[in-house]
């Protein structure tokens, strides 16, 4: 194999420890294909679970994780990209049909930072939770790349919004981006802290991503016509519904896999434009964590899992 690139590679599933940073060939730009020099790779929660075979997509061996970058092509044009895999790279090829143009107002960090989190963000608050005016939303992982883009949709969108997030710093975060209130994800009694942050009473929406005890206690305060969205399950723990209490409490539990929207191009460039055109204008915020090297994706992951960053992180393949 001819060394020319850095990319990370595993060889096999498992956690962080797995992950190992190889000389890789130098992608070749087949029909209908561009090659894109990476300035920065995202990292997701489900990277974490491609590592280890036990989300959703079934994964192959070899692997190079990532699922969304930004960079330039050869001919100069500042772009980005949702990828199946391959993200974590000096370069990748890209179907040309997949690349997205970066306005010049919305710099590297930003774009690689914001299309698949944006996306999610986006069609949980607009599609699937469908927030109304006046109507109050719950964010978990609130002060997280997907949660902090959310808070400030739910807010665009006219709905009181609360946060969940596991330390002072990252509330204080939420709450400068907008959240009318915040509550510690690890309360005791997560149901009656976030009634409290409410006033008492129950609320309209909750956006779900970590599954386990605190699935029940959010189910457990939503209020008649109340929508559950479950878009992760960080803990691994999964759960199951009654169908009976979602009749008595008319209330809906919704799945989403940002697979099924990317599906659906005609409703991805619209949404996609959307996001570009508010950050470019100052209206919405990606707010970026930690910017590793390509050689420390093992820590990224580390901090990640145990949940000691805020905002989206990236990858830079030149460090």
């Amino acid at each position: 194999m001819l060394a020319a690139v850095k990319a990370i590679q595993i060889e096999e599933f498992g956690g962080p420890e797995v992950l190992r940073h190889v000389d890789a060939e130098d992608p070749v730009a087949g029909d209908g294909m561009v090659v894109v020099e990476v300035a920065r790779s995202g990292i997701n929660f489900a990277d974490t679970h491609a590592t280890r075979n036990d989300y959703l997509a079934e994964q192959s061996l070899p692997l190079t994780p990532g699922a969304e970058i930004s960079g330039r092509t050869a001919d100069g044009r500042r772009v980005a990209a949702l990828l199946g895999s391959g993200g974590y790279a000096e370069k990748v090829a890209v179907p040309e049909a997949l690349l997205v143009p970066v306005p010049d107002e919305v710099d590297d960090d930003q774009a690689a930072g914001l299309l698949l989190q944006g996306l999610t963000a986006m069609a949980l608050v607009q599609r699937c939770a469908r927030i109304e005016p006046g109507e109050t939303l719950v964010v978990e992982a609130a002060a997280g790349g997907t949660g902090s883009l959310a808070v400030q949709l739910g807010k665009r969108a006219g709905a009181k919004v609360i946060g969940l997030a596991s330390s002072e710093e990252k509330r204080a975060l939420v709450e400068r981006l907008g959240a009318d209130a915040t509550v510690d994800s690890r309360s005791d009694d997560l149901g009656a802290a976030i009634r409290e942050a409410n006033g008492g009473e129950r609320v309209d929406a909750v956006l779900h991503m970590s599954g386990g005890d605190a699935f029940e206690a959010e189910l457990g305060i939503l209020a008649p016509m109340g929508r559950m969205v479950v878009f992760g399950i960080a803990s691994r723990e999964q759960r199951e519904v009654s169908t009976a209490a979602l009749l008595r409490g008319s209330k809906s539990v919704i799945g989403f896999w940002l697979v099924h929207l990317l599906a659906r191009r005609e409703l991805v460039a619209p949404m996609i434009g959307e996001l570009l055109g508010a950050v470019a204008a100052g209206e919405l915020e990606v707010t970026v964590g930690d910017v590793y090297p390509l050689s420390g994706a093992a820590r990224a992951h580390e901090d990640l899992i145990a949940r000691r960053t805020a905002g989206k992180l990236l990858l830079d393949p030149a460090r």
